[in-house]
């Protein structure tokens, strides 16, 4: 087929509702990127694809110009755009059926599930990133670890609670603290926070949980909170990911977790992890809440009182620790 390339960056609001409609054809959704490049022929859009941070997404192209290098094309562009960034590793999500279209471009696939697959290009690669979290924080995987995954957005008395569960039940364990930068506090104030208020722990090492844990690139609806369809999606292919090579490379055992009475998303999560997991040897232990007078401890609480300035009651649901940040970080003497 004959066509006259055009290649151009998506700005306008109509653009992005006739990109929306292209993706639709596809069963795909459009939201929550950067940078959108389509090529058009004869002004009708024949394929897009676009970026979040280092993650392409949105791939598409319309079935009666696939196979004449218009992949190529477009992963050239925002590949171009990302090496201006100093941007050098990148992720692409896909449907499972394109893994071996992007493997001949030189992608590595890391892991799939049914209706997604997630793969990998660059000087980096989650092998590589797992050796170096074993390198740099003196991970002895002789021994056997309990894991568990936090965000944090404080570290609260709830999220000390379930540490310390970990803590007495297990030789060792190891606390992942989310690393995106979404969050209400950035990564590295959440995870020193939880540095501090585990000191009494001897048995807990905490560490960033990478871009493959609960990242864009793995569960980019983590820090959406909607849309169930691609929650379920992503939610799978997050506890893949994590069965497929945090278990083995550190010799993870076990999965502690709490339950979750108010957050669909995080129950949901906690489900899927109940399914995934034990097929890769990891028993997967639900933690009852820490509560205070019958209610759970929850960092979304913490949020809501800070925005009220209720100090005396936020006092309560954290330790010393958070409080103290918490104070400082809004410019009050206690």
């Amino acid at each position: 087929m004959y066509y006259s390339e055009s290649i151009e960056e998506i700005f306008t609001k109509r653009e992005k509702v006739e990109v929306t409609y292209f993706l639709e054809k596809f069963g795909l959704q459009y939201g929550d990127v950067e940078d959108t490049i389509v090529i058009r022929d004869n002004n009708q859009i024949i394929a897009t694809c676009s970026r979040a941070q280092n993650v392409l997404k949105c791939f598409a192209i319309a079935e009666e110009y696939q196979g004449l290098g218009l992949t190529n094309t477009l992963i050239s562009h925002m590949t171009q755009k990302l090496y201006a960034e100093g941007i050098y590793h990148h992720f692409i999500f896909t449907k499972p059926d394109n893994v071996e279209i992007f493997a001949s471009l030189g992608y590595r696939h890391i892991s799939s599930t049914s209706k997604v697959a997630l793969l990998e290009i660059g000087n980096n690669s989650i092998v590589s990133a797992l050796d170096q979290l074993k390198d740099d924080y003196h991970i002895d995987t002789s021994k056997e670890y309990a894991a568990i995954v936090m965000n944090c957005n404080p570290f609260t008395l709830g999220h000390k609670y379930l540490i310390e569960q970990a803590s007495l039940e297990n030789e060792n364990v190891i606390v992942f603290i989310v690393e995106e930068d979404k969050s209400a506090f950035k990564f590295r104030d959440r995870i020193e926070l939880v540095r501090q208020g585990v000191k009494e722990f001897g048995n807990v090492v905490v560490l960033p949980a990478s871009k493959y844990i609960i990242s864009q690139a793995t569960f980019p609806t983590y820090f959406i909170k909607q849309n169930d369809d691609a929650t379920a999606i992503y939610t799978e292919l997050d506890c893949s990911i994590f069965g497929k090579y945090f278990v083995n490379a550190l010799n993870i055992k076990k999965r502690y977790v709490g339950n979750e009475p108010n957050c669909n998303l995080t129950s949901s999560y906690n489900d899927t992890m109940k399914k995934v997991l034990p097929s890769y040897g990891i028993d997967v232990r639900v933690v009852n809440r820490k509560e205070i007078n019958a209610t759970p401890i929850s960092a979304t609480e913490v949020r809501k009182l800070l925005d009220q300035h209720e100090f005396e009651k936020i006092k309560a649901l954290v330790p010393n620790t958070t409080y103290n940040f918490l104070l400082a970080d809004m410019k009050i003497s206690a």
